[in-house]
């Protein structure tokens, strides 16, 4: 089993330029951990990991106070990802804003594409949230 972990954070910036940087470092690494397992994941399946993590970093960043830890596990048929996030707050499903731009289209997308999700709360405040996908 291969496993990575990765720090995110928006250097304390509340910019979107900070958000953007961080949530595409997040990707690369992501790309970087797939390309080197010793039987890497087909290209389909690990561009939807890759926006599964851009999804679920860019909600923790955004939703969680501007910090998050991503790791990455990969089992011998599926890759696991899970963000780790200071708030306790769960996502939620909402009515996607078709007119305004904020929003509500990732977590449907995120349990559509994942085997599996989850959100775990954790001691004494924060949660994860992750995520089960397919390696091939």
């Amino acid at each position: 089993m291969n496993t990575m972990s990765v720090n995110v954070a928006t250097a304390h910036s509340t910019t979107s330029v900070a958000d953007t940087r961080s949530v595409a470092d997040a990707r690369e690494s992501t790309r970087h951990f797939l390309e080197g397992l010793p039987h890497p994941a087909g290209t389909e399946a690990a561009e939807t990991v890759v926006l599964v993590v851009s999804e679920l970093v860019t909600n923790a960043l955004r939703h969680g106070g501007g910090t998050c830890t991503l790791d990455l596990t990969a089992h011998p048929d599926s890759v696991e990802v899970a963000v780790h996030d200071p708030s306790p707050q769960a996502p939620r499903t909402r009515t996607p804003d078709l007119d305004d731009g904020t929003g509500g289209f990732g977590w449907p997308m995120v349990n559509r594409l994942a085997r599996a999700t989850a959100v775990t709360r954790r001691e004494p405040d924060g949660k994860t949230v992750s995520a089960l996908l397919a390696r091939s």
